[in-house]
């Protein structure tokens, strides 16, 4: 019996002429219904013609979120006062209750994606409704491009509502072909909002880390709330971690329940929440509990103001989750959780001030997410690079290139980039294309050896143990269950728990896809191997060899194992889950598998090369043939016949990194150089370029025919570096005949000494005589019209004074030198008229003689 009192209470039924208006009209529409108004149960039921109202027709609806499909299906059916099942079904990964009559059939968006790979018309389907389409999960988003695109081109007749509480209204009615945009009136109570920020200051958080000061703030706002006010309590919290921290600190309160839901919560659990308790509670949850879900008695939210958003480290291959601060529309909906039964209050675990600084939407997951299984869509779509497809955000050119590798190393693309059909089953496995390569290429290549493996049981053989690998893969394993793969398949399956539960349905799911290979490649190998097998086989990239204390990455990163880990000592390793600790460039080991070299090769064989390696290397050429498995040396075997043009090119790096010092008469030659960088200054051409950059682009015309000879250090000793560079002369214009006399290397003085010029700073040269030297000379020195800086020294060789006016020193400097060394050193002339005095090197005794 249709429960049409609670039907005729949802405020959004007044917008249901409005939303019938506009699909008839235009075909699609844009839905915006605050929390608590029936968006998502009782729309449904009206476009299927389940309420006695319009024409009958066949309903999807795609949920982000499997609780929340399970959670709309129940609703739904209850309101026609049915079982799910019936006319209302539910379908989500591993798990449908739906039949032939079914009318309305909730599903996920990876569910709604995997029919529309099957079947791009989805036939017998007349209404599509995209829910909460304002989280931009990536499945929804390509799920919104896909059926506009079977709109335009194969079904005009597909109605198509895109619905929110809070979204980019006119961003999704542009994508929708200018669909009308329709508004319920929400009747939401009043929500107090009360500013709980921390007395003191905690750290932000970094990666999945939340300051505990924070948590610790958290549950005793919760405890606040149950103080101040009546009902239930949601509290809203990034991730497991965090809740189970929340959960063990508000131990004691009595007649309280406390409940932890997220998407590993036993579905008893989940179930539990979504009906009113017997006792207070208060239900401590992540992100699902924020859209679909209505949690009944709750009268008081408290919000963190986290999240957890996915990120991916392109250059290292590694995916994680990072802890954000949640956005300002993601707290309108969690707030609006504490007003949908009455009046309510949230409690904001931050200050007032910092609310305008919070980003208005979440990011789009497609902007910061690993694209890998969205590209693969695209290509068994018809549009490889997604350039066609109707999406509120292009995909970063970056991440599009390295999906497209990983899908190319797979076997996925072709070098076009279109499907193969080997990508196209890939793609309907429903699982991330890593996961389906392991799947199929190990089950394909694998038997078990059940001798020593401890298994006991169904007495499966090796495509059911990779089955169970891959599903403990496809969605990460509890913590607890530890960080080596097969202990934590061991663990699954002795396991009770939610994630235990799914994780079985999954590889029931996971060995109807698994066929039989070839059994002339199949290889006996034990369940361990197997494990490493499979974790080898989605993640190449991230085989590792022990290289000191960290393991060495294929890739090139670096990973750590965390202490007592159960792979420690193990000489190689295959990288399941890794993530990399903010300003830390050392990737870090959460789940992995030991496996051999032999295993290495197989998975990662698309990456292995020999090929001979001559670099400079600790002073001196090293030549060897090497083999790599990527980053990884597997062999290295000295090379004694070397190519002669890899040689000259790590002498040619030696000569970067060392310099002109390896060559003989270096002395000499970096004074050549210098006399030849001040006339190439000041005269420009035909004078040389001698800087590093110039000699190293200009090698052949000076260094040879010695470089091509030489083969190692000792070689280029044997070169003579002035001999070379006076190769670079301008020899043919015959202007190099003049080195000597536009840049002497000395200069004769009035005493008749000749002294080395230092043309260390090319702009001005400098002359270090002593002062006596010079009596007589009118002028400063010049060389190529270039005047010289003197200096001036005291007979002691020490700077008396520096000038490049002679005459003006003689004139107005020289009688404060004179008198301040004059008594110091009374033996050399100090006459009053340096300009017309006789120079000389020597003492006035001498000079009397």
């Amino acid at each position: 019996m249709i429960r049409y009192d609670a039907l005729d209470a949802l405020p959004v039924r007044g917008a249901l002429p409005a939303l019938h208006d506009a699909l008839e009209g235009h075909g699609t529409a844009v839905l915006v219904a605050p929390p608590g108004t029936g968006k998502t149960t009782l729309v449904p039921l009206a476009l299927a013609g389940l309420l006695g109202e319009g024409p009958a027709r066949r309903v999807v609806v795609a949920e982000p979120r499997r609780i929340a499909a399970r959670a709309a299906a129940r609703r739904m059916a209850w309101l026609l006062g049915e079982k799910p099942g019936a006319r209302v079904g539910y379908t989500v990964r591993g798990e449908r209750v739906a039949g032939r009559h079914t009318r309305v059939e909730v599903v996920t968006t990876g569910v709604l994606l995997q029919r529309l790979q099957r079947d791009q018309e989805l036939t017998g389907v007349d209404v599509v409704v995209l829910d909460e389409c304002h989280e931009r999960h990536l499945d929804a988003d390509t799920a919104a491009a896909f059926l506009w695109d079977v709109r335009q081109a194969l079904r005009p007749e597909l109605r198509l509502v895109a619905a929110s509480a809070t979204t980019d209204a006119e961003g999704w009615a542009q994508l929708l072909g200018g669909a009308p945009v329709v508004e319920a009136e929400g009747v939401s109570h009043p929500v107090e909002v009360v500013w709980s920020p921390p007395a003191r200051p905690v750290r932000p958080p970094h990666g999945t880390r939340v300051d505990p000061a924070l948590l610790a703030h958290v549950a005793s706002v919760v405890r606040r709330a149950l103080a101040e006010r009546d009902g239930d309590v949601l509290c809203f919290l990034p991730g497991v971690g965090e809740i189970a921290r929340v959960a063990g600190q508000l131990g004691g309160l009595g007649d309280v329940d406390v409940l932890q839901v997220h998407g590993r919560a036993p579905a008893a659990v989940q179930d539990a929440v979504l009906v009113p308790g017997a006792r207070r509670r208060v239900v401590l949850a992540t992100s699902v509990a924020e859209s679909s879900l209505t949690v009944p008695g709750v009268r008081a939210v408290v919000d963190a103001g986290l999240a957890r958003e996915p990120r991916v480290d392109h250059a290292r291959g590694l995916s994680a989750l990072a802890t954000v601060r949640a956005s300002r529309a993601a707290g309108r909906q969690r707030a609006g959780r504490a007003g949908r039964e009455a009046p309510g209050a949230v409690y904001r675990c931050w200050a007032e001030a910092e609310d305008t600084r919070l980003p208005r939407f979440p990011a789009p997951e497609i902007k910061v997410a690993d694209l890998t299984a969205f590209a693969l869509q695209a290509a068994c779509w018809g549009d490889p690079d997604a350039s066609g497809l109707a999406l509120l955000d292009p995909p970063p050119v970056g991440a599009m290139a390295a999906a497209r590798s990983v899908l190319t190393a797979v076997g996925a693309v072709d070098s076009t980039g279109r499907a193969t059909p080997r990508g196209i089953r890939l793609s309907r496995l429903g699982l991330h294309p890593r996961l389906g390569r392991a799947l199929l290429d190990a089950a394909g290549w694998a038997t078990r050896d059940d001798a020593g493996t401890g298994r006991s049981g169904d007495g499966g053989g090796g495509p059911e143990v990779v089955a169970e690998v891959v599903g403990l893969l496809s969605e990460e394993a509890p913590r607890e269950y530890g960080d080596e793969l097969v202990s934590v398949l061991r663990a699954a399956r002795r396991g009770g728990d939610g994630y235990a539960a799914r994780w079985r349905a999954e590889v029931r799911r996971l060995r109807g896809a698994v066929e039989a290979g070839d059994d002339r490649r199949r290889l006996p190998l034990a369940e361990d191997a197997l494990a490493g097998l499979v974790a080898a086989l989605a993640f190449p990239e991230r085989v590792a060899k022990k290289d000191g204390g960290t393991y060495l990455m294929v890739s090139g990163t670096r990973a750590e194992l965390p202490e007592g880990s159960a792979l420690r000592g193990a000489p190689w390793i295959a990288v399941a889950v890794a993530d990399r600790p903010v300003g830390r460039g050392h990737a870090r080991v959460q789940l992995g598998a030991a496996v051999d070299e032999e295993t290495a090769r197989l998975a990662a064989g698309a990456l292995l090369t020999e090929r001979d390696e001559v670099h400079w290397r600790d002073g001196d050429v090293v030549a060897r043939r090497v083999e790599r498995l990527g980053a990884v040396e597997l062999a290295v075997r000295p090379l004694t016949r070397a190519d002669p043009g890899l040689v000259r090119d790590a002498l040619l790096e030696g000569l970067r990194q060392e310099g002109l010092g390896l060559l003989r008469r270096t002395a000499d030659a970096d004074a050549l150089r210098a006399r030849l960088a001040f006339l190439r200054r000041h005269l420009g051409e035909p004078w040389p370029d001698v800087s590093d950059d110039a000699l190293h682009a200009r090698v052949d015309e000076w260094l040879e025919p010695e470089l091509g000879r030489a083969r190692r250090r000792a070689d280029l000793g044997r070169i003579d570096a002035v001999e070379a560079l006076a190769r670079l002369l301008p020899w043919a214009s015959g202007e190099a005949a003049r080195l000597d006399e536009l840049a002497p290397e000395r200069i004769t003085v009035p005493s008749g000494s000749r002294i080395r010029i230092d043309y260390g700073d090319p702009e001005q040269p400098v002359l270090a005589v002593k002062l006596q030297e010079m009596f007589g000379l009118q002028r400063s020195p010049r060389i190529a019209g270039v005047p010289l800086l003197v200096h001036l020294l005291s007979p002691a060789g020490r700077p008396a004074a520096v000038t490049a006016d002679l005459a003006s020193f003689w004139r107005d400097g020289y009688k404060g030198v004179r008198a301040e060394l004059r008594g110091r050193y009374p033996k050399h002339p100090w006459p009053e008229d340096p300009a017309s005095a006789e120079p000389t090197r020597y003492t006035k005794a001498r000079l009397a003689k």
